[in-house]
């Protein structure tokens, strides 16, 4: 492999990135490698009408303000918490192939419908947004998608059996078993594009569900805070599978209260300069302070799946 084609693996088609990893990867765990991630993957389609309440996370005070108080309280929650405004289809087309979903039954609803949360619950059913990943996965074979079902909200037993009874019919024969070698040229040759993380003691006795994946959330509203808090967790070392690193930033009622003519995307966008350029200087792979999943919001601005795929060059040359 030239140094000419290493440099470029931020130019690889971000649609179909993994496809075209140089074969020196292609046995490298996939747990290894540098893989761009999307938090809170399903906020692009929160309802901002009334149909939706707000979600049973949140404060009290904010449920009840949003009951009575709705045509003011409902645009200053939409704004801090949509964490991405592109659709699904959209974010794979741009490199994420992690994507963090917080699954919800709505309260009152008498059907068995589940949704998307966060702040508020989508308008999109969880049922039509695998069959629009699943499509996608058709036109993409060589592509791997990592699934994190987490956060669950009112699911009872018979909602969380109903829930992989979607996966399963979705998903049908590209669901990867918890048996397998993850690594690219092994899920290629048995057809495997799905990895489902599921956080909850079900994972334990479905052979086709992986256990929760690891997120370090720094909790923190400051891009530099964010990043001391990671670099202190990089010297207790690196989980052994899958983690995610969530450059994702949290904003206090403090922060908002004084930014009130602010939105999370502007949040962003102002401090995404400092930490890609913070993600620029890690390593994927095996050793103890190597990063994996890397996931944030906006993941269509400001070059961050390419910033997070270029990390792979560092493993090709170790691997040559």
């Amino acid at each position: 492999m030239s140094s000419v084609m290493m440099s470029h693996f931020s130019d690889l088609p971000m649609d179909s990135w993994m496809t075209h990893l140089p074969p020196a990867l292609w046995d490298t765990p996939i747990y290894h490698l540098a893989i761009p991630g999307s938090h809170n993957a399903i906020t692009y389609c929160l309802d901002m009408n009334d149909r939706s309440p707000v979600d049973l996370t949140q404060p009290d005070l904010l449920q009840k303000l949003d009951k009575y108080m709705k045509p003011i309280i409902r645009p200053f929650v939409y704004k801090w918490a949509v964490t991405q405004d592109v659709s699904i289809k959209q974010q794979l087309d741009c490199g994420v192939r992690y994507c963090d979903l917080r699954i919800a039954h709505r309260p009152n609803d008498s059907s068995t419908d589940l949704y998307f949360y966060h702040g508020v619950y989508t308008t999109l059913t969880v049922q039509s947004v695998l069959t629009d990943i699943r499509q996608w996965l058709d036109l993409h074979p060589k592509e791997l998608l990592i699934l994190s079902f987490s956060h669950f909200l009112c699911l009872s037993p018979d909602l969380h059996m109903m829930l992989l009874k979607t996966i399963r019919n979705v998903f049908t024969c590209k669901l990867c078993p918890k048996t397998e070698v993850l690594t690219l040229r092994n899920l290629w040759s048995l057809g495997y594009q799905v990895i489902v993380s599921y956080e909850h003691n079900l994972a334990s006795c479905h052979g086709d569900l992986w256990p929760h994946i690891p997120y370090w959330w720094a909790n923190k509203c400051r891009a530099e805070a964010l990043i001391e808090e990671f670099e202190l967790r990089k010297q207790h070392g690196r989980p052994g599978g899958f983690f995610v690193t969530g450059i994702n930033l949290t904003e206090d009622l403090k922060y908002i209260c004084t930014h009130p003519t602010e939105t999370l995307k502007d949040l962003v966008m102002s401090t995404n300069p400092t930490l890609l350029s913070w993600v620029k200087g890690q390593t994927p792979g095996a050793r103890e302070y190597s990063l994996n999943i890397i996931a944030g919001d906006f993941i269509s601005e400001s070059n961050f799946a390419p910033t997070v795929i270029a990390l792979n060059e560092k493993l090709l040359k170790m691997s040559l």
